[in-house]
């Protein structure tokens, strides 16, 4: 197992060299000690939006953005997601990968459910607050995130070891099970040098059709 991070975690640059240093080479695998330690170097970083507002780029009449922040080594990648007012990921999976999440800035609410037997049930939904850090796993079943906010975006840090490229969607009142392309387009900002990432309506935002109308947001 990698060695704890030392390193004082002040800005995301920081906390993109701590998990590099925890994670190793190996990404963030089954071994629980590195689930702790990420989650809690997570949970060190406290949200400056001087620090991510240059990756919270939204592009209005989407669900949600997708956006780069570090790729890692391959074995994980670290993106900002931007939520629109009252929008909602679809129930989905994360085919076997492991997800953390930060809420950077607003609120957003986790309902996690059993997998479908043969319907999908409702375990328990989790109100988040900024700051806040949240693990999921396909052990743990399937969720959907949600902002609950009908005046106000929120803007969420995610890691994904190892990346993945698709995922499984399903209907709230069926159960029944799609599979959905998860796989990102780079979009170049010209204005900043970040990169835009969107995928399939079903896993992802609406596809961005011009890279010039998407917007940079601040905390509010």
């Amino acid at each position: 197992m990698p060695a704890a991070s030392n390193l004082p975690v002040k800005t995301m640059q920081d906390l993109v060299s701590s998990l590099n240093s925890v994670m190793g080479d190996g990404g963030l695998g089954d071994d629980q000690r590195v689930v702790c330690q990420v989650k809690q170097l997570m949970r060190s970083y406290v949200s400056q939006s001087h620090d991510w507002a240059q990756y919270a780029v939204y592009q209005e009449g989407t669900r949600y953005t997708r956006n780069l922040v570090d790729d890692g080594n391959g074995k994980y990648n670290l993106l900002i997601l931007v939520w629109g007012e009252s929008q909602s990921s679809p129930i989905h999976d994360h085919a076997g990968s492991h997800c953390m999440m930060k809420l950077l800035d607003g609120q957003l609410t986790e309902h996690l459910f059993a997998w479908p037997n043969p319907t999908l049930k409702l375990k328990r939904s989790m109100p988040l607050q900024t700051n806040a850090v949240a693990y999921m796993h396909d052990k743990i079943g399937l969720h959907r995130i949600a902002n609950p906010a009908s005046d106000r975006k929120a803007v969420s840090l995610h890691l994904y070891s190892p990346p993945y490229q698709m995922c499984t969607t399903f209907d709230e009142h069926t159960g029944e099970a799609e599979m959905s392309s998860c796989a990102a387009e780079r979009l170049k900002r010209p204005d900043s040098g970040s990169f835009l990432l969107h995928s399939a309506q079903n896993c992802s935002p609406s596809a961005v059709s011009s890279q010039s109308q998407g917007s940079a947001i601040t905390s509010s």
